[in-house]
């Protein structure tokens, strides 16, 4: 049995109000996870208003946005169990996301694996957790330096807007 690829969406914002970039990027992460059977996480939102549950911030998402049918596609992968939410992880990722690949233009030497060898990593039924920063800073140090693997989809270190990326990264490991 295949492992299970999960979108993972790390805040490099601001880390106190949840503002429209971090309303976006869920609202185009959640049919990107349908539309190729994956889960999507995040990690460090600021959800404010009293959202606690994954359904509550997915419909409050979705109340707010024309992006996936009006929200309805994110409000379905909630409704599946396919999204959770995290703190900003302390000591690493949550170890039940799968194996952490950082995405990144800049892999570090010795960490630098390929969409082929993650294919692969997926079909012997190791899962996996494509972490994306969000924000023109992308990870922080410490948070890159929690990463198993690192993965430049371009394989030329080419930068990419962060939801171009995960379409490219997802759609390159799904095999279509």
């Amino acid at each position: 049995m295949p492992g299970r690829l999960t979108i993972g969406l790390y805040n490099s914002y601001d880390s106190i109000r949840f503002g429209e970039a971090h309303r976006r990027a869920l609202a185009r992460a959640g049919p990107l996870a349908l539309a190729f059977d994956c889960n999507l996480a995040t990690f460090g939102f600021p959800f404010d208003n009293g959202l606690s549950t994954p359904t509550e911030i997915c419909e409050w998402v979705a109340s707010t946005t024309s992006i996936g049918e009006r929200g309805k596609y994110l409000m379905d992968l909630a409704g599946k169990g396919r999204y959770s939410s995290f703190g900003f992880p302390k000591k690493g990722f949550p170890p039940q996301l799968g194996w952490p690949v950082i995405t990144t233009r800049k892999p570090a030497r010795g960490l630098s694996v390929d969409p082929c060898y993650l294919r692969e990593t997926l079909e012997s039924g190791q899962s996996l957790l494509l972490v994306f920063g969000l924000g023109p800073r992308g990870l922080p140090k410490k948070v890159f330096d929690m990463g198993r693997s690192h993965l430049d989809v371009t394989g030329q270190g080419l930068s990419l807007e962060t939801c171009t990326a995960m379409g490219a990264v997802v759609c390159s490991l799904a095999g279509r």
